[in-house]
């Protein structure tokens, strides 16, 4: 049972880090540019199809991974510069209904272009075997992940709370027209927010895509959870989403793989195999719910 827990703790880990670099993203366009973008799950779909096509084309998966990462962020580009722009002085419920029409046409894009067929999206060869920690096996790949999130997490946050440019951001959301008065191009910051934030998507899909399907609507389920993050974490908090990344997945993950062998002790064992899964996934919304209730505002807050 401790092995069990240790090897979910570590998956909760994983998967709550990758979560994180979806949310950082898209708190950063929704609390600093007050954004609604339901598009931010697409663009991570179209980088894991981005990083799969290149990879299968380079014969190398860090090719593939850094070309998939370069070309969604260049599609955030030409998004931000043609649609986003007229979005962030409309309201919003047509940027709602804006982002909506760009999952549509993103899924039958990437389904006209790739197919209805899931991609192949192998880990590197070096990394696809299991290293010993604590006396017991646990993949190469998955520790991979875990320093690679760990390290963009560190880096943003010395970028976003640290740097003049963070401070050049926060200084745009919350007075555009007097930091703009001061000689600062607001415009092109958020343009470089977007565009960022794009690449973290196709980063968080390339690395995501051995473990998960390349397939086509891979980005509605995550962009659930996403939101959820930025809300328990505070809107426009990228420490808030870290630790709001990190609680969501922490509990869908261990809630998943424990909750059912916690109920085989009172229920038979086909109704703990359907009831675990289905309380996981409402428990990560009690729990939101319940923070929410004593701190309305998130557990971090984002500060003018």
């Amino acid at each position: 049972m401790t092995q069990l827990f240790l090897e979910q703790a570590l998956n909760g880990l994983q998967f709550g880090l990758m979560l994180f670099l979806l949310a950082a993203g898209l708190t950063l366009v929704f609390g600093i540019m007050d954004c609604i973008n339901l598009a931010h799950g697409s663009l991570y779909m179209v980088g894991a199809y981005f990083v799969a096509a290149a990879a299968q084309a380079a014969d190398s998966f860090w090719l593939g991974l850094g070309a998939g990462v370069a070309g969604t962020a260049l599609l955030g580009l030409l998004l931000e510069l043609s649609l986003f722009r007229q979005l962030y002085r409309r309201d919003h419920l047509a940027q709602v209904l804006a982002t909506f029409a760009l999952i549509l046409i993103a899924n039958e894009s990437v389904r006209l272009i790739w197919g209805p067929a899931p991609l192949l999206l192998n880990p590197p060869e070096s990394l696809a075997g299991p290293v010993e920690i604590a006396g017991f096996f646990y993949p190469a790949y998955r520790l991979v992940i875990i320093a690679c999130g760990l390290v963009v997490a560190g880096l943003l946050y010395l970028l976003v709370a640290k740097s003049r440019i963070g401070m050049w951001v926060r200084a745009g959301a919350a007075n555009r027209e007097m930091t703009e008065a001061l000689g600062i191009n607001v415009r092109a910051l958020f343009t470089a927010v977007f565009v960022f934030g794009a690449g973290l998507c196709a980063l968080a899909g390339g690395l995501l895509g051995p473990l998960l399907a390349v397939q086509v609507g891979m980005g509605e389920s995550v962009l659930i959870l996403a939101f959820v993050v930025i809300i328990i974490g505070g809107i426009g908090s990228i420490r808030g989403a870290l630790v709001g990344a990190l609680i969501v997945g922490t509990v869908d993950t261990l809630g998943r793989a424990l909750l059912p062998t916690l109920l085989r002790a009172t229920l038979p064992a086909d109704a703990a195999a359907t009831l675990g899964p289905a309380l996981a996934s409402i428990l990560i919304y009690l729990l939101m719910a319940g923070i929410l209730f004593f701190k309305p505002q998130g557990l971090f807050p984002a500060r003018a």
